[in-house]
This record gives structure tokens, C-alpha cells and sequence, in this order.
């Protein structure tokens, strides 16, 4: 059976753990060359999928930082030959404490916009030229199901998910004549390994969230990687500008 993304090269920010590993094992497990990108140490990721048969490279990035961005698209370019698609996954969350948003900081609202928003829109920026020259380009955004809730004690971040699928829509529009689709992709609560490491996330939490979904269970990263995939796949070749909720049902829109 033929691989879904054989011949096509990717980027995966915030590559290095979680959410973001299982999206670079995934895509290459289909036969995509993939750059797992990170602040974080990537290399182990990379290296399990070489073992697994892959392609994969390690490039440090901060997605806040526009050379470091145009260092990673250069370095991907110049491994694999060009850049397909492009995941937009690296974001803080995890780290953050659940507060009232009159106890945010400016400080903390800014430093959590400049990665988990202006990074996107840097990454966007230096992997279009790329996607240009093929006239193809599949990016991916990841926002968040908290955007279609109004999550309480995290607005900064639930503000900074609703951007990115304003951005998703915007860019797809402008996008759409160099044969770029830009679509969303919204995950629920994921127990990555970040979440499992922010003692706020305790399992009467997790519970109080699962309680919400119509399936009743916690979200693992692989319930994500198969939505993943179609995106940056053939199959959705004429879907643009779409946001995709990945949540167990606990969003129904």
C-alpha cells in the first residue's frame, strides 16, 4: 500500500515531545522527510524515525525569532530538496497556570503571544517562498477546542488559539492561487507529556474534562496523528480555511 506522503517534506515545530513528536512520527511513518523543530533537544525524535526507516533531521528554532526561523525552512531545504507542509504546533501551554486573567501580566500576555501567535505567522512567512516554487503547500495551524468553549483562567492562551484560526481563514484566502491549503486543526485536552508533568492537571481534572466529551476517555497524542495526516495529505486537497476540532466530542459545532 502506497504511503499517503511519499516524496513530501515537512516541518514539525515543537517536535521535540508530545503532541508535537507524535505529529513528526506520523507524518514520516507516511513516507514524508520531516524536520522536527524545537527549542527543546529534537534530535531524539529524529533519531526514532531514522531507526524506524525515515527521513527526519533535528533543527534548534524559536519560532519568536524570525532568523531562527528562516534558519530552520534553509535547513530543512537544504537536507530534503524543498518543504511541503508545514505543522505549526509549537505553542505554550503546558507550563501555564490556570488564573484569572485580572492576575495575567502584561509581561506573561506578551511572551505567550509572540511564540504561540507572531510564531505562527513567522513560520508562515519563511515556508511560503518555499511552497511557492511548487505551487503546492499544505500548512497546518494547531489552535485549540478551548477557542469554541471560552475556557476559563487561561484567556491569554484561549485568546491566542481564536487567532490562530483567524489567521487559518485569512491566510487561506490569500494563499489559495499558490496552490496552499491552510487549515486548523483544534486538539481537546491532551495528555502530552507536558500536561503530565504540570502538577494543575491532576486526574479530578482530567475527569471533570473527559466528562464533557461524548467519548468518555482521556485524549492521547495518537488520536490526533490520523486527522494530522489527511491535512497534509492528497485526500484534502480542496479543503482550505477549515478548523477541525479533535476532542472526543466534548466541542460539537
Amino acid at each position: 500500500m502506497p504511503q499517503r506522503l511519499e516524496g513530501r517534506v515537512a516541518i514539525v515545530t515543537g517536535g521535540a515531545r508530545g503532541i508535537g513528536a507524535a505529529y513528526a512520527k506520523a507524518l514520516a511513518a507516511e513516507g514524508a522527510c520531516v524536520c522536527a523543530a524545537d527549542v527543546l533537544d529534537a534530535k531524539p525524535v529524529a533519531d526514532a524515525i531514522k531507526i524506524a526507516g525515515g527521513q527526519a533531521i533535528a533543527v534548534h528554532c524559536d519560532v519568536s525569532d524570525p532568523k531562527s526561523v528562516q534558519a530552520m525552512v534553509a535547513a530543512t531545504v537544504k537536507a530534503f530538496g524543498k518543504l511541503d507542509i508545514l505543522v505549526n504546533n509549537a505553542a505554550l501551554f503546558a507550563s501555564l497556570h490556570q488564573k484569572h486573567f485580572m492576575e495575567i501580566s502584561s509581561e506573561e500576555w506578551d511572551n505567550l503571544m509572540a511564540v504561540n501567535v507572531r510564531g505562527v505567522f513567522e513560520c508562515v512567512k519563511a515556508a511560503v517562498p518555499e511552497m511557492r516554487k511548487n505551487k503546492y503547500g499544505k500548512i497546518v495551524n494547531i489552535a485549540s477546542g478551548t477557542v469554541f468553549k471560552g475556557t476559563p483562567m487561561l484567556l491569554h492562551y484561549v485568546t491566542s488559539k481564536a487567532a490562530v484560526v483567524g489567521m487559518t481563514r485569512c491566510m487561506a484566502r490569500e494563499l489559495g492561487d499558490d496552490g496552499i491549503c491552510v487549515n486548523t486543526l483544534a486538539p481537546g485536552l491532551t495528555v502530552s507529556d507536558g500536561v503530565k508533568e504540570n502538577g494543575e492537571w491532576t486526574p479530578a481534572m482530567l475527569a471533570m474534562n473527559t466528562a464533557t466529551r461524548a467519548i468518555h476517555r482521556n485524549q492521547q497524542p495518537e488520536d490526533l496523528t490520523g486527522t494530522m495526516v489527511y491535512l497534509c495529505s492528497a485526500d484534502s486537497d480542496f479543503m482550505t480555511g477549515q478548523c477541525i476540532v479533535v476532542d472526543g466530542g466534548s466541542v460539537v459545532h
